[in-house]
């Protein structure tokens, strides 16, 4: 299978680093050091080479680092199923963010078509018992590594609601001026749904041949009234317009993909992921990354760069060593963060090891 991975990444003026370079060879890399020191800020910046926000969903602005506020560049050399590619995505302080691929200007979904990126992260430890909009999130990112032009669909959508909402508020009831902003919330509504829906399909049938030390999850979507899941646009169309006078009296659109949510079954104690311990919800997560993983792997022809910050948190060793055996067997270039060198022990020689300095320079040095 071909290789997906960062070779070369380059930070300028990133979070707390003011310039840094980092040298891969392809192998998994583990970066350790004290808390504070810019550990997660350069897996954040590695996340900025695919579609969206990045991993901890920042405004452009506030990725620049302090006091200088002169903006930030992320450049990258990319290998990518047998080619090089040169990326760079940066923000000069006004503006919007830019994209370069091989020195020529680009849109931000076109970095979905050279790299795949997944990511796990602390706040997504809780998952399972906050609110429905972090698993919706949750679910648009994985729906995005297979079909990078999901994230379009749900701006397209969120933007025409916000409208609707807007319309409703002032308590319009011409028909003729909810026409054509309702029809654009179902043509993408539709695609969001059948993105989540072939999402959960490709994850299940990615854990249903997995060999592994995590626990499958059951996933299905469900709606905020346990209806069934709209799929198609003339059905949203006709769901707007019956619902006018309803949403009217609630100021808000009570109906549509941005109230679905992901319910997960722990599959073989048949207990919902929310009731299960805090270590069982981490390893159904990283089962989830995982089957993503696998199943990108399929789809894309290499396995997707993974990020994984802090991923000591709840996994025992056991756990963690069953972790960086899969993603050696998968063949990703894995980025992984921890306080300590001693989390990464099982990996031995099979990863790259940097330590990151706590203070204001943030010096990466790469360990033998």
């Amino acid at each position: 299978m071909a290789h997906l991975a960062v070779r070369q990444l380059t930070l300028s003026h990133f979070r707390s680093h003011k310039r840094a370079v980092i040298e891969t060879d392809g192998r998994p890399i583990a970066i350790y050091g004290p808390n504070g020191a810019g550990k997660t800020n350069i897996l954040e910046a590695i996340s900025m080479l695919s579609p969206g926000r990045g991993l901890r969903r920042a405004k452009t602005a506030e990725l620049a680092r302090v006091p200088e506020t002169v903006g930030w560049k992320v450049s990258a050399i990319l290998e990518s199923l047998g080619h090089t590619h040169e990326l760079e995505t940066s923000f000069t302080g006004d503006g919007s963010r830019t994209v370069l691929i091989d020195g020529k200007a680009a849109p931000q979904i076109a970095l979905g078509r050279l790299a795949r990126v997944v990511w796990l992260v602390p706040v997504m430890d809780r998952l399972w018992v906050e609110g429905a909009d972090g698993r919706r999130r949750f679910l648009d990112r994985l729906a995005m590594s297979f079909e990078p032009s999901h994230g379009e669909q749900t701006l397209v959508y969120e933007r025409s609601m916000r409208e609707r909402n807007r319309m409703l508020k002032d308590g319009i009831t011409d028909p003729s001026w909810y026409g054509a902003v309702e029809s654009q919330m179902a043509d993408a509504g539709a695609m969001i749904a059948q993105n989540r829906l072939q999402t959960i399909a490709r994850i299940s049938a990615a854990q249903a041949i997995a060999t592994t030390s995590f626990p499958a999850a059951s996933l299905t979507l469900v709606n905020a009234d346990n209806s069934e899941i709209i799929e198609t646009a003339d059905q949203l169309r006709d769901a707007f317009a019956d619902g006018r006078r309803r949403d009217m009296q609630a100021g808000r659109t009570l109906v549509g993909p941005h109230r679905d949510d992901l319910n997960a079954i722990y599959a073989t104690k048949d207990v919902p992921a929310a009731q299960c311990s805090t270590g069982e919800q981490k390893a159904l997560l990283v089962s989830l990354i995982l089957s993503n993983a696998r199943a990108l792997a399929q789809d894309f022809g290499a396995a997707p760069i993974i990020l994984l910050d802090e991923v000591g948190a709840h996994l025992d060793a056991d756990r963690r060593a069953a972790l960086y055996d899969e993603i050696c067997a998968l063949g990703a270039q894995a980025w992984m963060t921890g306080t300590g060198a001693e989390l990464f022990d099982s990996l031995g020689n099979r990863a790259k090891y940097l330590m990151v300095d706590d203070g204001a320079t943030s010096a990466i040095h790469p360990i033998p």
